[in-house]
């Protein structure tokens, strides 16, 4: 230590001591007060807990606070939501429907969330699987699944059906809707088998017609077939036009079952030639297709109007495209009014969404 004239001054030990315990005292002093201030908040947090998480006795009323609904202008309301969703569990049963006018095969699946060749596969005793078969007032069964509904028979075994159904033999056994024991699955001959995914052929409904010169189907089916040469007449041009004002579908699309589209068409509404031809066939039909008329274009297409209301052609006329043909209607196998549109090209069909402009 200096002094006012630069000179260092020692001082004496008696004379630091106090400054240095002093110094220490202070800060135990403040460590001191640290550690209680952190017991006393430690204390406060478990006292806190207690009294949140101590359940009350039982027998100790509990008080909630009034809402009082009289003040003036307190109005309580709920809000409805018409759009909520309730969770669906998967369905295993078979439903049964009863078919409606205006009905459809494609239209009855599409409801259901099932293909239109399960619908007739569930149904063969009723549809013999022709969709025009289907009629207001019959009851279908309406399977969960895509699939099969196969009767058991005498002498059938798992893995037999399941191969003529192109499945697993555990596909049919382990479905919890056959309620079967699949340790020992023994199923008696008469009990009816959803097979899920299962598949076969599809017995076709047609109407065969040969080309030209001998369009013709004859009488084979109906009082509407044509018969003779049609080698001449009308032949068809580079493209087709909708046979209908409409152009969109009522009923069934273009599937496996149903070799056409069934287009909007009211009682007495114009059809059309879709393209010039000769008519091969004028008038009704043996086959559920009620009045038809067929068009030979002469080019190898051929088309095909179903279930008109009535007939304006005859065999072995020409015709040309945008012509009145016939009238809109539901005659033969039909649930209401449309036209059954065909397109057929070399014997072999044609999805008409693929011609149609």
């Amino acid at each position: 230590m200096a002094n006012s004239l630069g000179k260092k001054v020692s001082l004496p030990i008696k004379d630091v001591a106090p400054i240095l315990f002093g110094a220490v005292g202070f800060l135990a002093a403040i460590v001191t007060i640290w550690m209680n201030i952190s017991v006393a908040q430690a204390a406060d947090v478990e006292e806190i807990q207690e009294a949140v998480y101590t359940e009350a006795p039982l027998d100790e009323e509990l008080t909630l606070p009034v809402f009082d609904t009289s003040q003036s202008g307190v109005q309580l309301s709920r809000h409805v939501d018409p759009s909520t969703e309730i969770s669906q569990r998967s369905r295993i049963e078979i439903l049964r429907y009863t078919v409606q006018t205006g009905d459809a095969v494609f239209s009855i699946a599409d409801k259901y969330g099932i293909e239109p060749e399960t619908l007739l596969w569930g149904n063969y005793e009723v549809l013999n699987d022709d969709p025009h078969l289907l009629k207001p007032g019959q009851e279908l069964n309406i399977l969960p699944v895509d699939g099969i509904y196969y009767q058991w028979q005498e002498g059938d075994n798992f893995e037999a059906v399941a191969n003529e159904f192109d499945v697993e033999p555990l596909a049919i056994s382990e479905w919890p809707g056959n309620k079967l024991d699949p340790a020992n699955p023994v199923v008696e001959p008469g009990t009816w088998l959803v097979v899920p995914g299962g598949s076969r052929a599809m017995r076709q409904w047609l109407v065969p017609v040969p080309s030209r010169p001998q369009s013709g189907v004859g009488g084979a089916y109906g009082p509407g077939g044509c018969s003779g040469d049609y080698s001449g007449g009308a032949v068809g041009g580079s493209g087709f036009i909708w046979p209908t004002s409409n152009h969109y579908l009522s009923g069934n699309d273009y599937w496996s079952g149903h070799l056409a589209i069934d287009i909007a068409a009211g009682y007495g509404s114009a059809i059309w030639a879709a393209d010039n031809g000769v008519i091969v066939f004028a008038g009704w039909s043996t086959v559920g297709y009620g009045n038809m008329v067929m068009i030979d274009h002469g080019n190898g297409y051929l088309t095909l109007y179903a279930h008109l209301d009535y007939v304006s052609v005859g065999c072995g006329q020409s015709v040309y495209q945008g012509q009145t043909i016939g009238g809109g209607g539901s005659t033969g196998n039909s649930t209401g009014p449309h036209l059954h549109f065909e397109v057929r090209f070399n014997g072999g069909f044609i999805n008409p969404w693929y011609v149609l402009p």
